[in-house]
């Protein structure tokens, strides 16, 4: 069992770093909420580590995360401090909820390689990157939620959890080159289109970066119905929150649009209004039909068309009571 102080800084950290993610999270039950909380403490610190390139040299980096993961599979104990308690938290949680030491390693793999990588010639090598990166989360997430039948819904999770990865990389293709000179768009693609790795650094956007992000895109969305259509092999009282969490990373993908695929110039973000009319929607849709893919495919393309009025906007949350909502 987790102490409640270790899951309140897990969640003051998702909080601040992770607000799209803290929206969906507020609507697992508590018994797969509280390790969420847990779960993404422990992301952010290894991932704090590979970008503290500024104040620690590689080697530091690479020991300080060969450090973590002895932690975080019980081979260490933790030392003190903040961050301490956060990798204490997920070597418990890890413990208590069977989580595969195999996605713990491939996991840290994948921070350890930001050290030295940043660059990806080929979709197949930014792949294998994400299966540590991302899909391993998606993987930790369904040990956490006691899934009933796991074989069903992993495959669904990784690639769930890949489209997640693919939706942030193309939204800050400009900011990770300028705070961390890396470049997530495979080579590949580039040039399939024209493009070069050497456009991305200089920052240089032209039609040709522009059908590498459209391709690049329309592949990440054949990754969230591939994921989508998992949902329902989790437990029903989280189905909601993971289905929300899509329809809210995916919903990045109509402001790529927006800026003609620019997300050299500009990192563009939901505000905070959008994610109260995008959870506003996507709960209504659930009361009304509790297929997933159903309700992604609604919530993602149709609410800019539903009508001002009527029975959606008689469901609708007050902005006062989701505020309460996501700030409790």
């Amino acid at each position: 069992m987790v102490a409640d102080d270790r899951v309140a800084r897990g969640k003051r950290i998702q909080q601040r770093t992770g607000k799209t993610f803290h929206v969906a999270t507020r609507l697992l039950p508590e018994r797969t909420r509280h390790p969420t909380y847990v779960l993404y403490g422990f992301f952010r610190v290894a991932d704090e580590v590979v970008d503290a390139a500024d104040t620690a040299p590689p080697n530091e980096q690479r020991a300080e995360l060969e450090r973590i993961r002895r932690v975080a599979l019980g081979e260490e104990p933790a030392g003190d401090g903040p961050q301490e308690d956060v990798l204490a938290a997920f070597s418990d949680l890890r413990e208590d909820h069977g989580i595969a030491p195999s996605d713990v390693d491939v996991f840290i793999d994948a921070m350890a390689a930001d050290i030295d990588r940043s660059r990806y010639e080929t979709y197949a090598e930014l792949e294998a990157y994400m299966d540590g990166s991302a899909a391993a989360v998606g993987r930790m997430m369904t040990a956490v939620m006691d899934v009933a039948k796991p074989e069903k819904a992993l495959p669904h999770a990784t690639k769930l959890g890949e489209a997640f990865q693919l939706t942030n990389f193309l939204r800050d293709v400009g900011e990770d080159v300028r705070e961390r000179d890396r470049v997530y768009l495979p080579v590949e693609t580039l040039e399939r289109h024209g493009a070069s790795v050497e456009q991305i650094l200089d920052l240089e956007f032209d039609d040709r970066v522009a059908a590498a992000m459209r391709d690049l895109l329309d592949r990440t969305e054949r990754l969230y119905a591939e994921g989508v259509s998992g949902i329902r092999y989790l437990p029903e009282d989280c189905q909601l929150a993971v289905l929300l969490a899509a329809v809210l990373y995916a919903d990045h993908h109509r402001l790529i649009r927006a800026l003609d695929y620019d997300t050299l110039s500009t990192t563009p973000s939901l505000s905070t209004a959008r994610k109260f009319r995008l959870l506003a929607r996507t709960r209504w849709l659930w009361q009304w039909n509790d297929d997933p893919e159903v309700v992604f495919r609604a919530a993602s393309d149709g609410f800019d068309s539903a009508p001002a009025s009527g029975p959606l906007e008689s469901h609708r949350l007050s902005n006062c009571r989701l505020v309460s909502f996501l700030t409790r």
